[in-house]
Order: structure tokens, then C-alpha cells, then sequence
């Protein structure tokens, strides 16, 4: 065994090298402050639960493009009648029903996207609307 310092510092560097993304994570990561999204002052509730809504936003936003675009389909359809889960007509559109509340794209929508690195296509087709209009 006469090359057994060899073999060992092999090993420690491969596990170093190894496991170098974890301790690049640990080290040089950056921190950051989970953001707090509320629902706004002027509104009273929301299309669905907030959990809900923090939670499957993005799928309901896909799935109200689909029913709209595809389906030619503008309202909520539950049980022949065009309604919400509170049984309230609704109109499927970012633009008309989300952003009738939340307004403020930087302090409501860019938060959460920045703080989770997700970059949405919305407004790739969606005009951003203007920052404290309604």
C-alpha cells in the first residue's frame, strides 16, 4: 500500500468535487425575504380561496386560456349557469377579473415570480397594466 495517501486524497477530492454544487448552494446562495402577498385593501374576495390561489394560480390561468381561446368560452360554466365557486358570475380574463384587484403587476405579480426564479409568458400577449391604475 504504498500509494495509499494518493488514493486517499483521489477520494477526498472526488467527494469534493462531487458534492461542490451543494456547498456552492450553502455558501454562495443568495438569501432572499419571502415575499408578502396579500389580497388588496378594495377587495373583498378573490376568484377562489387563497390558498388556492397561491397554490394552482398558474393552472387556472391555463385553464381559463384554453376554455377562452380554444372554447370561445368567456364565463364560468357550472351546471348550465356561468358562475364562480361562490356561485357569482365571473368573466374567465386576466386582464378584467384578476387585475381589476390586483393592479400593481411589481408589488403583486413580479414578488413571487422574482423571489421563485419563474419567468411567466402573460405578458408576452397581456398589456402590463399601468402601476396604481384601475
Amino acid at each position: 500500500m504504498y500509494d495509499a495517501p494518493k488514493v486517499i486524497l483521489g477520494i477526498i477530492v472526488f467527494l469534493l468535487l462531487f458534492t461542490s454544487p451543494l456547498w456552492i448552494n450553502i455558501f454562495g446562495g443568495q438569501t432572499s425575504v419571502k415575499p408578502n402577498i396579500q389580497l388588496p385593501k378594495d377587495a373583498n374576495e378573490c376568484v377562489y380561496p387563497t390558498e388556492y390561489m397561491k397554490n394552482y394560480h398558474m393552472d387556472l390561468l391555463n385553464d381559463w386560456r384554453d376554455k377562452v381561446v380554444r372554447d370561445n368560452q368567456r364565463f364560468l360554466l357550472k351546471n348550465g349557469n356561468f358562475v364562480d365557486f361562490r356561485g357569482k358570475k365571473m368573466e374567465m380574463s386576466l386582464s378584467h377579473t384578476c387585475m381589476k384587484c390586483h393592479n400593481n403587476k411589481s408589488q403583486f405579480c413580479d414578488q413571487c415570480h422574482n423571489y421563485l426564479s419563474v419567468n411567466p409568458y402573460c405578458w408576452d400577449c397581456h398589456v402590463a397594466p399601468k402601476e396604481g391604475m384601475k
